[in-house]
């Protein structure tokens, strides 16, 4: 840990991740108003992809600051598997989005 906190890229990293999830459950809170309000399914679910997608994004920023210090190959691997369940992840949202906008039926 570096002497200054506001240099350690790992508590950047972790605030960024809180940030992320906030983001997501914020889209979440509301689509379920969205529903409440008898919006429908469809802008409910276009809401929830679009919080995932932007969360997302977010959390592979938190993921590459946190690990700036890489120094095993565990450690290597880890973050390649996370990055790319994120990635799989995210596109798989996309494709949602999409599909939903297509088709909203």
């Amino acid at each position: 840990m570096s002497l200054n906190p506001l240099l350690d890229f790992s508590w950047w990293g972790l605030a960024l991740q809180l940030m992320s999830a906030v983001v997501i459950t914020g889209f979440i809170a509301a689509a379920m108003v969205s529903l409440g309000l008898g919006r429908g399914v469809l802008r409910a679910r276009l809401l929830v992809a679009e919080g995932v997608i932007g969360g997302l994004g977010v959390m592979t920023a938190a993921t590459l600051l946190r690990t700036i210090g890489l120094r095993t190959w565990h450690q290597i691997l880890i973050f390649t598997l996370v990055l790319s369940l994120r990635i799989l992840l995210k596109k798989l949202f996309v494709w949602e989005k999409r599909r939903l906008l297509e088709n909203p039926a």
